[in-house]
């Protein structure tokens, strides 16, 4: 086992923005009308997010374990050129890094995992690296990455734990997958890690799973009660409900020509977390993610389409 940079290199670094953990995956995505045909590329819900928040300019870094592998290898590279530190992933040569497909169905996109065993889901508590959480500014996490194992689930408690004692702010996308893990497990520990966020950013499909609510504002009103100091409820094509617990708003979606929405909630979170680390308030940061998420979704693929500044300001100036 070995870390992608050393420690000594590690100190060096600057403070990060954002901070992410969990597990990372090579992508292959279906050509819609070439059912054979595949686009390469990367995903992984917190890794959308870093990538996110590192193309509106923070900066950004990683946690995870990645295989000695093909795979692993050019993840690390895509990384390199997005600006993304990796000071805090994993090299393991006893397991995979993780691969995904994409399928295009009459119901949308369908998503066909190769996960089981994978390096990133061997992460521990001791692959946390503690120095470089104190020195984040925000640490994101989700679902996701607590559900692929128990171990991982233990890893991203003591990352929270770690965050939470040093003043890190967290991030929480509860990204319900039944696939990983039973609901009333996935209810019992999202439950737990949304009364630990700070900002919790749930989609309204996973919620309502999640709550046995319906209503958007009832679900609202169920996250708060949680202990999340701020929520993003994310209503896909209809933009967003938030509340800092104080006031409530809802801020309704961009009309942009829609190809694939994979991805666009974790480019919500990445835009989000990147606006607040510059100086927005909670307010300017949502309409800003939200406008980010709405152009992520006019191509295919996790991060191909992730939006830069000059495009989203752009959306927001058409109103």
């Amino acid at each position: 086992m070995t870390y992608a940079t050393t420690n000594s290199v590690r100190a060096m670094m600057p403070r990060l923005d954002v901070l992410a953990l969990g597990e990372p995956m090579v992508e292959f995505s279906q050509i819609p009308g070439d059912p054979g045909r595949y686009l390469h590329g990367f995903g992984g819900d917190t890794m959308n997010a870093a990538i996110a928040a590192a193309r509106q300019g923070a900066r950004a870094g990683y946690v995870t374990r990645l295989g000695d592998d093909e795979f692993g290898r050019e993840l690390l590279e895509f990384w390199r050129g997005e600006g993304l530190d990796a000071t805090g992933v994993v090299v393991d040569p006893d397991a995979p890094t993780a691969v995904y497909f994409i399928t295009h169905g009459p119901e949308g996109h369908v998503f066909s995992y190769r996960r089981a065993g994978s390096a990133a889901s061997r992460m521990r508590p001791s692959d946390v690296p503690l120095d470089l959480i104190a020195g984040a500014r925000c640490l994101h996490v989700s679902g996701i990455s607590q559900a692929i194992s128990a171990n991982a689930c233990d890893a991203v408690f003591a990352a929270i734990e770690h965050a939470r004692a040093n003043g890190v702010q967290v991030s929480y996308d509860s990204n319900l997958r039944l696939k990983l893990w039973p609901l009333a497990r996935a209810r019992a520990v999202t439950n737990a890690t949304a009364g630990m966020a700070d900002c919790f950013l749930p989609s309204l499909e996973d919620a309502r799973v999640l709550s046995g609510l319906e209503a958007p504002e009832a679900i609202l009103d169920w996250a708060l009660r949680l202990g999340a100091k701020q929520v993003a409820l994310k209503l896909g094509a209809d933009g967003v409900l938030a509340s800092d617990g104080v006031r409530t708003e809802r801020i309704g979606g961009h009309v942009v020509e829609f190809v694939d929405a994979s991805g666009a909630g974790d480019c919500f979170a990445g835009s989000l977390l990147a606006r607040l680390a510059a100086g927005d308030d909670f307010w300017t940061g949502v309409r800003y993610a939200n406008a980010a998420a709405a152009l992520n979704c006019t191509g295919y693929g996790a991060v191909a389409h992730l939006p830069r500044p000059a495009a989203v300001q752009a959306l927001l100036a058409k109103g």
